[in-house]
């Protein structure tokens, strides 16, 4: 951004520019504890996003001081008229940036709780911007050291000021003789120059909408951990559970032995492999979870690959977890076999909860909707909540026993004591108490047989056999039964190769055709879409609301200083053209438009309408100065040049390191900042060229001073 800034500028003025941004850093982290912000991966992604958009306000307003003092004035005089002259747009400009962010900090859903924190951070340092190139800015630019004045200088420096003093006056007879003149034939052309750009973002539509662009809510971001979770039937013998986990741990003994392999001279691509019985293995570079304190269970577990850092390897986490998967194979007796490789995620790729009343038929259900998952190309791990439990024994009451004063809870207590036990008394141990159980001696109570030898006792204290008054029926239980709105819900989930297919298109197929054949053999049973797209639905149907609002509030803002309610759409017209940059951006860079570039999209649409405000506010002053439209049109085009192009190129160096960032922990925010970054270098051509047409056939349309205040006429001034 710095280097940016110096070539176009003299490089004192650049330095009194670029200080807006530590200025503007240190005052959002100094409301941090106001706003109960603390310093976070999130924050420093937030600060990184908006460091090139702060120093926006300050290029704007340096330029024109600079302006000032090319025209003569000394730099006290130039550095009060340059700010005043751009006090109202800069204002403004960052009232509608602000209101941009509005939908980022009030998104909800778990993608909100993300980026609501990098939107306060975002508004909360324009705020400093603004009060820096407005307050502090014209006070450093008014009292530092001139670098043409007379002086020793050093031939390093002599060299520089002649290399920038020449770029700088190359850019401004480029925007005089070639943006001018071209500009001039737009003009003249400007109905078709409108209709090609509608043609453009007609286009951009069609090719999003065809399906050329890929689209999804919000892939998951690979992290440096790939994880194997188990799970058996429970009751299981954990011996059974420890020989399964050797078969998928003895896979990954392999794969990386491939691994190493096939980088004879690299270090090994996994550093740790471990291998947890009873509980899940830590996510965050820890033990496994949960307390030691509890003991653990006999049919989970978790076997955990440790790699290398994403840059210091040529292979996916994601493309490890698929051949570990192959590597392993199927595993006997397993309920649940999943394979996870990401580090962030908004829920299951795909998750079906089928609701109804009878478990039974869900189960059945969930089954032929597994059946019809396994069809598609890339869909792994495939599983259902659906769980059978342990066996149990049902115990009923015969109707001849409740003549003898019997009830089930009789029935069921006394079979209690039986096998289990009645505590008699408790005994004090140091620190601990021993409770003293009650029950049956140990070989009268090994086996089921066991209870239909046991008597019950009435309450008349006589005893009876157990046969006599009981009835034992053996089944199987429900491990959990999960239920929602009352009603019973079993989850199909499944995880999906997005190199091969992404999730729409499955779950378009699947409700347009298998689900609801499948659910009308059910009387009752209904379905609704969870994990990722439970997400997405959330989020959009809140921007919904938000967008407009944010539109509205921004439209406000800008009809205020143009006294028009027709240019504040005029300015608004670049919105949807730096959507079409973004499109344009996924594209070059390779990623899918997701959740997150949609949010960098809509942020966007305050970011941009920034340079068409400072042009359309200055071709309204020169009109004002006695103008025609076209001279202030191609005039305003021509000043405006440097400072709409400085303001494009700072924030898209600002972003370019979000942009190429490989690091997991910021890939959720790539997709934000390529929006960002692209938007504004296309939306900047829109300014140049689009917004000068859109002014003119606007005042084609509406003749007679549309949008202009006539009552104040001052004398044309020479330009």
């Amino acid at each position: 951004v710095l280097l940016a800034l110096t070539l176009p500028l003299q490089f004192r003025l650049a330095m009194w520019v670029a200080a807006g941004i530590p200025i503007a850093l240190l005052g959002g982290i100094m409301m941090f504890d106001f706003f109960g912000i603390t310093m976070s991966l999130l924050a420093t992604t937030g600060f990184m996003l908006v460091l090139g958009i702060v120093v926006d306000d300050a290029i704007v307003v340096g330029e024109r001081v600079y302006a000032h003092e090319r025209s003569g004035e000394d730099q006290r005089t130039a550095a009060i008229n340059g700010t005043h002259e751009m006090l109202v747009p800069v204002v403004f400009g960052v009232l509608t940036s602000m209101a941009a962010f509005i939908p980022l900090i009030f998104t909800p859903g778990r993608m909100g709780a993300f980026f609501s924190i990098i939107g306060q951070i975002v508004v909360i340092c324009l705020i400093f911007s603004v009060i820096e190139c407005l307050l502090i800015l014209p006070s450093h630019l008014a009292h530092r050291k001139r670098e043409d004045l007379p002086g020793k200088q050093n031939p390093f420096v002599e060299k520089w000021i002649r290399f920038q003093g020449g770029l700088g006056e190359g850019l401004e007879r480029f925007a005089e003789q070639r943006y001018g003149e071209f500009l001039k034939k737009v003009l003249e052309w400007r109905y078709v120059a409108l209709a090609t750009g509608l043609g453009v973002a007609v286009l951009m539509l069609a090719v999003l909408f065809s399906g050329r662009i890929n689209f999804q809510f919000m892939p998951p971001i690979e992290g440096n951990r790939v994880y194997a979770s188990l799970t058996m039937p429970e009751g299981i013998p954990v011996e059974e559970t420890v020989r399964a986990a050797e078969q998928i741990e003895r896979a990954a003994l392999r794969l990386k032995a491939q691994l190493d392999s096939e980088d004879p001279g690299e270090s090994s691509v996994v550093t740790h492999i471990l291998t947890s019985i009873g509980r899940a293995a830590g996510r965050s570079g820890g033990g496994p979870r949960g307390s030691f304190l509890v003991p653990g269970v006999s049919h989970l577990a978790e076997v955990s690959m440790a790699l290398v850092p994403v840059a210091e390897r040529d292979i996916s986490s994601l493309e490890v977890a698929s051949r570990w998967r192959d590597l392993a194979g199927q595993v006997a007796d397993v309920v649940e076999l999943k394979y996870s490789a990401v580090a962030f995620n908004t829920g299951d790729a795909i998750s079906i909860n089928l609701r109804g009343r009878d478990v039974g038929e869900l189960g059945e259900a969930a089954a032929r909707i597994r059946a019809e998952l396994s069809r598609f190309d890339g869909v792994a791990d495939i599983s259902d909540s659906f769980r059978s439990g342990k066996q149990e024994v049902k115990l009923s009451l015969r109707p001849e026993a409740r003549h003898l004063g019997l009830t089930l809870n009789d029935l069921a207590r006394q079979v209690r004591q039986a096998f289990y036990g009645e505590e008699a008394q408790r005994i004090q141990r140091g620190t601990e108490d021993v409770r003293v159980m009650v029950r049956y001696p140990e070989l009268e109570r090994k086996s089921l047989g066991d209870l239909e030898d046991m008597r019950i006792r009435t309450a008349a204290g006589s005893e009876i056999p157990f046969a006599a008054v009981a009835e034992v029926d053996f089944g199987t239980g429900f491990s959990t039964i999960r239920r929602v709105d009352r009603q019973r819900v079993v989850t199909v989930t499944a995880d999906v190769d997005r190199a091969v297919t992404t999730p729409g298109p499955i779950l378009d197929s699947l409700e347009a055709e298998a689900l609801p054949s499948i659910l009308s053999d059910y009387r009752g049973m209904s379905y609704y879409l969870g994990g990722e797209q439970e997400e997405g639905t959330e989020a959009f149907s809140g921007l919904a609301s938000l967008v407009p609002l944010a539109l509205m509030v921004m439209f406000s803002l800008l009809a205020i200083p143009l006294k028009s309610y027709v240019q504040p759409l005029v300015i608004m017209s670049v919105i949807p053209f730096g959507a079409v940059g973004a499109l344009l951006g996924h594209i070059v860079m390779g990623w899918p438009v997701v959740m997150a570039s949609v949010l960098g999209m809509i942020a966007l649409s305050g970011v941009v309408v920034n340079a068409s405000l400072v042009l359309v506010h200055y071709m309204n002053g020169l009109r004002r100065k006695g103008a025609t439209i076209n001279e202030a049109v191609v005039q305003a085009g021509i000043v405006r040049f440097r400072p709409i192009l400085l303001t494009s190129v700072t924030t898209f160096v600002g972003l370019v390191p979000l942009m190429l960032s490989n690091n997991p922990n910021t890939a959720f925010v790539v997709p934000m900042s390529i929006s960002l970054g692209w938007g504004v270098l296309f939306a900047t051509l829109m300014t140049l060229f689009l917004v000068p047409c859109l002014y003119l056939i606007l005042e084609d349309v509406l003749p007679a001073g549309w949008s202009m205040d006539k009552a104040r006429i001052e004398p044309a001034f020479d330009t």
